[in-house]
């Protein structure tokens, strides 16, 4: 029975239509089974599911079998069809509904913006219905629709700083109260830490009962100022979150030990890109003339530092090398004084705020890219120019190591001097380098990003409700005066909860009906067709 089901296994991992073919399998399998060995439909269902369906299934069957088994639950004499029919009603009924919370999304542009967009997309093509929460920005405000369906709600608070919104605590509890139960969502997601938006929806969906996920992605310190304020506000929001999710390796043992959350509760998942947009050049550059990009935020953590001083070095070394800069921000004005020092106008272009739409068609332009982060979780920028066929030159920061191969990749310390010994150690491998060969290895995949992301959800749905004084006790251990600090802070919010309920119950609340979408491909065109009830 075991290769048999291996067999089955294999076929259904070649096969084009893996949901269909799985349908059929299954019922074959139970089929076997059953009239070999004679054992209960449940027990079939644990045997035969933990080796061939989607992850989703599995954990489903292997819930149901055991449910079967110790209560004797009559389901065991159900015909195999019928059984077949029930398994994927309940899978029907596992599709999440997801609310997506960041200060940070379009129309700013950003790693972790992107990041947002491409896992919502990846996640409704797989059934679930997304949700985003964020700011306005500028006249953009109110309910909005992006491609593939993705809903946005775009709440009427301003921008305080950085993109964030003023942190008021307990002032966006009604209006996140009302967003959660009209959209009638399950689970939670907050992206990055610096987001005010983000820690103030975790507490308040967490004092609702609701399952929440984090995600973060950044690096911190531990000794600056900033750094233990945010450390401690990071601490007193995943005291109680359901399960954290982090970009690399670095980044996870970055916030265990920021936060103190157990390691078990965080998941490594890491960044992508989208290659259908990052391609290579149709015809290869020639070398006569190399030149080196630079993509960055102009401020310190991206290292423009270490770029005033590496430029002029590299620029008298190799006077067939040219640098093209985009990006913007406060060092800037650094930059534009260095290549008026160095007469350096005519090989350093200062290109300025550059719209994701035309990074494509900057990369593309150059032979290789320069990353000078003093600290970083990921790089996305990576990607996208590892994508585009560009050799990378980066500093050994954060999780920068883990990203791209070693062939792909020269790395140096955050020095100007070790910088200059990487470019030039890029340049003559750089014959070596075919940008089509890097593009088709195609190392990270949006699709890969959302099936991962998909089983935390899943596993945070397992876990069990607890009552305040349980999750009290969590707050509690988070530091002799700030934890009686956050406990309060949490009691206050339950009694503003429960106050909201009184007002304004939530049977009162009119849910809000789901957006069907359908494409209709006449040739190249696709029509996008928005389907609702009227409210």
């Amino acid at each position: 029975m075991l290769i048999t089901c291996w067999i089955l296994y294999l076929a259904w991992m070649l096969a084009p239509w893996k949901m269909w073919t799985s349908t059929i399998l299954l019922r074959i399998g139970l089929e076997i089974h059953v009239k070999n060995i004679g054992t209960g439909w449940a027990i079939t269902m644990a045997r035969i599911g933990t080796s061939l369906l989607l992850n989703k299934l599995k954990f489903l069957l292997i819930d149901i079998s055991h449910t079967c088994l110790m209560q004797r639950s009559p389901i065991v004499a159900m015909p195999s069809w019928s059984a077949i029919a029930a398994v994927i009603a309940f899978m029907a009924d596992l599709k999440h509904r997801i609310l997506m919370v960041s200060d940070f999304f379009y129309p700013n542009f950003g790693g972790v913006e992107n990041h947002i967009y491409y896992l919502s997309q990846c996640l409704l093509k797989l059934g679930h219905k997304v949700v985003v929460l964020t700011h306005a920005y500028g006249n953009r405000s109110g309910v909005r629709y992006m491609t593939g369906g993705l809903k946005v709600y775009y709440v009427p608070w301003r921008p305080f700083l950085m993109q964030n919104t003023f942190p008021t605590i307990y002032g966006t509890f009604p209006i996140i109260r009302t967003i959660l139960l009209r959209e009638k969502i399950s689970l939670v997601h907050g992206h990055q830490a610096f987001s005010t938006l983000c820690h103030e929806t975790l507490m308040h969906a967490r004092t609702m009962g609701y399952k929440v996920v984090f995600t973060d992605h950044s690096l911190y310190g531990f000794a600056d100022v900033g750094s233990i304020h945010m450390n401690k506000v990071l601490q007193f929001t995943l005291a109680d979150v359901t399960r954290a999710i982090c970009v690399s390796h670095t980044s996870k043992e970055n916030t265990v030990l920021r936060s103190g959350l157990p390691p078990e509760k965080v998941f490594v998942i890491p960044n992508a890109v989208d290659t259908a947009m990052f391609k290579p050049a149709q015809q290869r550059l020639g070398r006569d003339e190399i030149v080196i990009v630079v993509i960055s935020r102009l401020v310190y953590r991206k290292g423009a530092d270490l770029l005033v001083e590496v430029i002029p070095e590299v620029c008298r070394l190799y006077p067939n090398v040219r640098f093209i800069v985009g990006g913007d921000g406060p060092k800037r004005v650094r930059l534009e004084e260095m290549r008026e020092k160095h007469s350096l106008q005519d090989r350093v272009e200062m290109l300025g705020a550059v719209p994701h739409a035309s990074v494509r068609s900057v990369l593309i332009s150059g032979h290789i890219f320069l990353n000078s982060s003093l600290t970083e979780a990921f790089c996305i920028a990576i990607l996208e120019a590892a994508s585009c066929g560009l050799l990378t030159v980066s500093t050994r920061v954060g999780g920068v190591p883990e990203v791209l191969p070693d062939d792909m990749i020269v790395l140096a310390e955050p020095d100007p001097s070790d910088m200059v010994h990487a470019i030039r150690k890029a340049i003559s491998i750089l014959p070596n380098i075919d940008p089509q060969v890097m593009h088709d290895r195609r190392l990270y995949n949006w699709n890969d990003v959302a099936e991962r992301t998909e089983i935390v959800y899943n596993r945070a749905l397992k876990c069990s409700d607890q009552s305040l004084l349980e999750r009290l006790s969590r707050y509690l251990s988070c530091g002799a005066w700030a934890g009686k600090l956050f406990c309060l802070v949490m009691i206050i919010d339950f009694l503003i909860w429960r106050l909201l309920e009184l007002l304004q119950p939530a049977k009162d609340i009119e849910e809000v009906p789901d957006v069907a979408l359908r494409c209709h491909q006449h040739g190249e065109r696709i029509e996008e067709i928005y389907r609702c009830k009227s409210e």
